[in-house]
């Protein structure tokens, strides 16, 4: 895996009716913070409530200084350290406490992007 590698992702909502699906690319050095807004994007949500991106047992969002034992720090997080440290080709996506909207996100597979050559004529 290098800086140029993709992650095509597939997002699905768990225990919904008709099945919601989403399938996207981001690049593997995404940080967990930035990922959150893509999957926000991908899903069509409006980015008002707390989140949490877990790995196994591991979880990021957005800690509150007030409240101890919560997520660890989505902004210093990458998605390639994250499978790399745990293992995971699978992450949950825990999306608005109240509601309980949780998603299974899969990487599908890792790929290197196809750098272009450019020739001058």
């Amino acid at each position: 895996m290098t800086s140029n590698s993709i992650a095509p992702l597939k997002i699905t909502l768990d225990e919904v009716k008709p099945v919601v699906l989403r399938r996207v690319e981001v690049p593997l050095t995404i940080r967990l913070d930035r990922l959150h807004l893509v999957l926000q994007a991908a899903m069509g949500w409006t980015n008002s409530h707390l989140y949490e991106i877990r790995a196994r047992d591991v979880g990021w969002g957005m800690p509150d200084p007030d409240w101890g034992g919560g997520p660890l720090d989505a902004r210093k997080a990458r998605l390639v350290d994250v499978l790399e440290d745990t293992g995971a080709k699978t992450l949950k996506y825990l999306y608005d406490f109240g509601d309980g909207w949780e998603h299974t996100v899969k990487i599908e597979r890792v790929t290197e992007v196809a750098r272009a050559s450019h020739t001058r004529s």
